[in-house]
């Protein structure tokens, strides 16, 4: 019987996977997928998560394959309408790094235990003083117990923690456009750039290899084929002068937005973490550091369970309200970003008037700081 067990070998369970056995604790870790993913998804890590690696040396290992981005800037018709300067927070990583969410994944994983793979979890039940979970391996039916169960597995292992319909969801009804491309010659690579103007947002940021992450809002009614797809984030890139990245698009991948925050994030032996309990749109780019200081913040209070053989219910108990607090405050700013990028016909002077106003002096600082989770609870 394994200490703990944690279902989902994305960043946010191997981040967990790899404190708890630093700590000696006996882990395993189950995995739907039968081989670690790439895919463009998130790619950027904030201070607040650089700061809580560090005496891990996780921090080190993931600047190493990271760009460090300091800037941000917002653009319209190609004009600067102000910026976000990263570089001049009283932090100790004063930037963005950004990296590919599988070269992440790889990095947390080598403090990790091999996850079990292909391992598809039906049910998570608590029975006394252990954690029975159900799962179907190679197309065998097994239960494996734990002292402790943690559901790291996204919004799809949701429902083997909370009852349906007790989680409140909102679905928005934008869609993005979304992909990895080269930049063009003129870019730089330590600036993040925010296209604002009637057509709706562009975003584009700063990759390793010369690459960059451009998404953009994208028609809820348009055609989803691959090929159109391509078609439209290419006239999109084009419309904000970046006809040379235009060129390198070759797949354009479409998602939707959604704001889901659970009401708790503990039931006795069994913790849900990461993107199972708290969803936020990605634009923005918190959704991912909420669910890594999840588990940066509630590894050692489970160490601590397992050495002691007592469970620390009132450290828990203010872990959980730091986390939900922060989900809270990243789900806020994560709606205000979703609504700013939408497209704005008679009314697109006034948002320029408005993000001229946030992004000079002295609100520049305190917007810095939010987008780079300074309000996090847990920075």
């Amino acid at each position: 019987m394994a200490d703990v067990t944690i279902v989902g070998a994305g960043p946010v369970g191997m981040l967990l996977a790899g404190e708890l056995q630093r700590r000696g604790v006996d882990v395993r870790v189950l995995e739907r997928r039968p081989a670690a993913g790439g895919g463009t998804r998130a790619i950027g890590v904030h201070a607040p998560v650089l700061a809580a690696l560090e005496p891990s040396g996780v921090t080190d290992r993931l600047l190493g394959h990271a760009v460090r981005v300091r800037r941000g800037e917002a653009r319209t018709d190609g004009r600067v309408l102000g910026s976000v300067r990263f570089d001049r927070l009283s932090t100790r990583f004063p930037f963005v790094a950004t990296l590919p969410q599988s070269a992440t994944e790889a990095v947390l994983a080598a403090d990790a235990p091999e996850p079990l793979r292909g391992a598809h979890v039906r049910a998570v039940l608590p029975r006394g003083d252990t954690v029975v979970v159900r799962a179907g391996v190679g197309g065998r039916p097994v239960e494996l117990e734990s002292r402790i169960v943690v559901v790291a597995a996204g919004a799809g292992g949701r429902d083997l923690v909370y009852r349906p319909h007790a989680v409140p969801r909102r679905e928005y009804a934008d869609r993005y456009l979304m992909t990895d491309a080269p930049a063009s010659g003129n870019a730089d690579p330590e600036v993040a750039v925010v296209h604002l103007d009637r057509h709706g947002v562009l975003e584009s940021f700063p990759l390793p290899g010369g690459y960059r992450r451009f998404v953009a809002w994208d028609d809820p009614g348009a055609a989803d084929d691959p090929a159109a797809r391509v078609v439209r984030l290419r006239d999109a890139l084009t419309r904000r002068g970046e006809g040379d990245a235009a060129g390198g698009v070759e797949e354009a991948t479409s998602f939707g937005v959604r704001r889901v925050l659970a009401p708790q994030l503990r039931n006795g032996r069994v913790f849900a973490i990461g993107d199972a309990a708290h969803e936020v749109s990605p634009i923005g780019g918190q959704g991912m550091n909420l669910g890594l200081l999840d588990a940066a913040t509630l590894a050692p209070l489970l160490a601590q369970w397992i050495t002691t053989g007592s469970a620390p219910d009132a450290e828990l108990a203010r872990w959980q309200a730091r986390r939900l607090r922060s989900a809270r405050r990243a789900a806020t700013l994560a709606a205000m970003n979703t609504a700013l990028g939408r497209p704005l016909r008679a009314a697109d002077p006034l948002r320029r008037a408005g993000v001229r106003a946030m992004l000079a002096p002295p609100a520049a600082a305190l917007f810095a700081r939010a987008y780079a989770m300074g309000f996090d609870a847990d920075a």
